[in-house]
C-alpha cells in the first residue's frame, strides 16, 4: 500500500487555506520519540491500540445479527442491475462452503488459491475458507491471462501447493487451468469447463451440509492461524508469499477504525476496483468495510479509456462515503467531475475522506479535486494517504487531514512502532507491530533477511522528518534504500525523490521513470509514457501503441521541452538527468517488469535492458536517445 510520494509538487497551501476541510472524526496519531547514540530513532504511538477479536469473521457474527439484511457486497449482473448479498446470507454460505472444504481435508498445507478477479463468488470462496480456517491465496488475473509463460503462475503453484483452484469462469481460465493445475487438485468455479477436466460447480460446494465439527473448527481459529496469502514480487520477480494471519487481520483493522475514526459514525459505503490479489484492496478495503458493517460496490472499470466509463457509471448510482483509488484512477475521474454536475453532486453527496496509495498525487489533480469540491460543498473533502506494505497488513503509518499533502506519510498509528535507521545519509524505516507478517511461506532464508536483531520488518523505504524539530509534524517519503545507487564518481543518487521530479516535471507524457547511471558518469532514464497523456499533446494517437507515442514528433518535442526545463533546475550531478529514452514497448509483467495493478520494479527493468542501456551510454548513442 505504500504511497510513493511526489517529494516536489506540494499543493498551493494558501490557496487551500481559504476553504476549510470537512470536518470528520478522526484519531490523530502522536508518539514518543526515543533517540540512540548511534543515531538510530524509535517512533512509539503515546495510546494504547484497542483490543482486537481472534477471528475476522467474528464481525461476520456480529453484524449478521445486528444487521443481517443490509448489503455487505454487490456487483453488476449481465441486466446491470446489482447483485446483492447481505451480512445474513454472506454468513450463511460462508458455513456451507467452509463445510465443504472442509469434508475435502484442506489445510494450510493445502489452501484454496483464487485466480479470478473481484466477484462476490470471489468473496464467498474466501469467506469460506476463512470460516474454516483454510489459507487462501488471491492470485493476479494477469498471471492466468495476461502472461504468455506462466512463469509466476507455474512457481507460485509449486510453493503453495493447492488442494482446490477456484476460477470464477473455469473457460475463460482454461488454459491456465490445464496448464498449471495438476490432475491431483480440484478444480472449482462458478460455470465454464476445462477440457478433460472435471470442474466441481461453485453451487455444489453451497450445496453442502453443514459440516459437523464446524463450529468447533471455527472456534478453534485463533490469532496465529494463517488467514491468507498474498503474493509481492521481490526484485527476481518471483513471487514470494506473505503470510497473513488473523492476528494481522483483525489487529489492522482496529488500527484503521481508530484512526479514520469517521468510520464509527456511519457504515461506510464504498465503490472499489481495487485488485484483491492486493494488500490495499483485499484486505484494507474489503477488512474495513466487513469490521465497520459496511456496504462494498464492485467497480469493473480501471483508470483506463474504456474502464473509466464504467466507473463513472457506478458513481452516477452510488455515494460513496469514502474513496478508496490509486493516483491515476483519480486523474482519469477528474475530468467527468469537472464536466459532469450530476456526477459531481452524486460523488461528494456523503463522501467524508477520499484516500490514495501506490503512487504520487500530483499537485493538480489534488487541488483540482478540492476546487470541485468546494464548488459542489464548500469545502474541502479531506485528501488521505500513508505508508505500508503487504508485509504490514497494510496500515503502518498515517497522515492526519489538517498535515496531509503530496509527499507526506505522517506517524506511526496504534500498535505500530517504528524504527529508523541511519542509511548511507537516509533515515531507513522498520516497522513492528502486531500486524507486521510472521515471514514468507516456505522461504525461511528470505524472511530471517527481512528483520533484524529486535524483530522490526525491514520495509526498505526512506524517511525524512518534515520538521527535523518537531517529529510530531510526522514524515516525508525519501525513496526506496534498494534503489538508490552510485555514480563512478562515488556520489549517491537518491532515485525515489529524483523519480518523483521527473515524472512531475514531464507531466502529464511520463506516466513512470526507471533511473539508470550505477556506475556510470552521469543519470539516464527510461520514461514509461502516459498514453492518456500524451494524447493531450496529440489527440490523434491510437489509444494502446507505445511505439506511436515514443515516436511522434509532438510528442518528443513536448517531452524535450519539459526535460530541458528539469535538467536547467538539476543541483549537480546527483540530480542531473543528461539522457533519456521513451521506451516503445510496454514492459513485461513475466519478466518481473511490472505488476497488474502496474507498479515498476526498478531492478528488474535495468536487468532486462542491459543492451538498452549499454546504447544509451554509447560515444554516438542512436536517434532515439534525447538529451536537452
Amino acid at each position: 500500500m505504500s504511497a510513493k510520494p511526489d517529494m516536489s509538487a506540494s499543493t498551493d497551501s494558501a490557496a487551500r487555506a481559504e476553504h476549510r476541510l470537512r470536518p470528520i472524526s478522526f484519531g490523530t496519531p502522536a508518539v514518543h520519540v526515543e533517540r540512540r547514540d548511534d543515531g538510530t530513532i524509535y517512533l512509539r504511538p503515546k495510546a494504547q491500540l484497542r483490543d482486537y477479536p481472534a477471528r475476522i469473521t467474528d464481525r461476520l457474527h456480529h453484524w449478521a445479527a445486528a444487521a443481517p439484511d443490509r448489503v455487505f457486497m454487490a456487483e453488476r449482473n449481465a441486466a446491470r442491475s446489482w447483485r446483492q448479498i447481505t451480512y445474513a446470507e454472506l454468513l450463511a454460505s460462508s458455513r456451507r462452503i467452509a463445510s465443504a472444504l472442509l469434508g475435502r481435508g484442506l489445510s494450510t498445507e493445502k489452501p484454496v488459491v483464487i485466480l479470478s478477479g473481484n466477484s462476490v463468488d470471489h468473496a464467498l470462496v474466501a469467506f469460506g475458507a476463512l470460516y474454516a480456517g483454510i489459507p487462501f491465496c488471491p492470485v493476479s488475473p494477469a498471471y492466468s491471462l495476461v502472461s504468455r509463460d506462466y512463469g509466476k503462475l507455474s512457481y507460485l503453484m509449486k510453493l503453495l501447493t493447492p488442494g482446490l483452484v477456484f476460477a470464477d469462469d473455469a473457460t475463460k481460465f482454461a488454459d491456465a487451468l490445464a496448464v498449471n493445475v495438476s490432475f491431483g487438485t480440484e478444480i472449482a468455479a462458478s460455470c465454464g469447463a476445462v477440457p478433460g477436466r472435471d470442474v466441481t460447480t461453485l453451487a455444489d460446494l453451497m450445496a453442502t451440509p453443514l459440516h459437523p465439527r464446524l463450529d468447533a473448527v471455527h472456534e478453534a481459529i485463533g490469532p496465529d492461524t494463517i488467514a491468507k496469502f498474498l503474493l509481492t514480487s521481490g526484485s527476481t520477480g518471483n513471487p514470494k508469499a506473505v503470510i497473513n494471519t488473523q492476528r494481522m487481520i483483525c489487529a489492522n483493522q482496529v488500527m484503521l477504525r481508530e484512526t479514520l475514526a469517521f468510520l464509527k459514525d456511519e457504515p461506510p459505503v464504498i465503490v472499489d476496483w481495487l485488485p484483491w490479489n492486493h494488500t490495499f484492496g483485499g484486505n484494507h478495503n474489503i477488512g474495513l468495510t466487513l469490521y465497520n458493517g459496511g456496504s462494498m460496490y464492485l467497480d469493473e472499470g480501471k483508470p483506463m479509456p474504456g474502464g473509466i466509463e464504467e466507473t463513472v457509471r457506478n458513481l452516477q448510482e452510488i455515494s460513496p462515503t469514502v474513496y478508496f483509488n490509486v493516483p491515476k484512477g483519480y486523474e482519469s475521474l477528474l475530468p467527468y467531475l469537472r464536466d459532469d454536475a450530476g456526477l459531481r453532486k452524486k460523488f461528494f453527496a456523503r463522501l467524508h475522506a477520499m484516500f490514495f496509495s501506490g503512487a504520487a498525487l500530483s499537485a493538480f489533480v489534488w487541488n483540482s479535486l478540492d476546487e470541485l469540491s468546494v464548488r459542489e460543498t464548500g469545502y474541502r473533502v479531506p485528501m488521505l494517504t500513508g505508508l505500508g506494505a503487504t508485509e504490514t497488513a497494510p496500515f503502518f503509518m498515517s497522515v492526519n487531514p489538517h498535515t496531509s499533502r503530496s509527499g507526506h506519510v505522517g506517524l506511526p498509528v496504534l500498535g505500530n512502532d517504528a524504527k529508523l535507521v541511519p542509511n548511507n545519509g537516509k533515515l531507513e524505516v522498520r516497522a513492528r507491530g502486531p500486524n507486521v507478517m510472521p515471514g514468507y511461506w516456505r522461504q525461511p532464508d528470505i524472511t530471517a533477511k527481512s528483520f533484524d536483531e529486535e524483530g522490526f520488518y525491514k520495509m526498505g523505504d526512506a524517511l525524512k522528518p518534515a520538521d527535523p524539530d518537531n517529529f510530531d509534524a510526522g514524515f516525508d517519503f525519501d525513496g526506496r534504500i534498494g534503489e538508490d545507487f552510485k555514480l563512478a564518481s562515488g556520489t549517491w543518487v537518491s532515485v525515489g525523490p529524483l523519480r518523483a521530479r521527473f515524472v512531475a516535471a514531464c507531466a502529464p507524457l511520463a506516466r513512470d521513470v526507471v533511473i539508470a547511471g550505477i556506475n556510470r558518469d552521469e543519470i539516464s532514464a527510461l520514461v514509461v509514457l502516459d498514453l492518456d497523456g500524451c494524447r493531450l499533446i496529440n489527440p490523434t494517437l491510437p489509444h494502446d501503441d507505445l511505439a506511436a507515442a515514443a515516436s511522434d514528433p509532438l510528442i518528443v518535442a513536448a517531452f524535450r521541452e519539459r526535460f530541458q526545463k528539469l535538467v536547467a533546475g538539476a543541483t549537480g550531478s546527483s540530480t542531473r538527468i543528461t539522457r533519456a529514452v521513451l521506451l516503445d514497448a510496454p514492459l513485461s509483467i513475466d519478466r518481473g517488469e511490472v505488476t497488474d495493478k502496474g507498479s515498476i520494479n526498478q531492478r528488474a527493468v535495468l536487468e532486462n535492458r542491459g543492451a538498452l542501456i549499454e546504447e544509451i551510454y554509447s560515444p554516438a548513442p542512436p536517434a532515439q536517445v534525447i538529451t536537452p
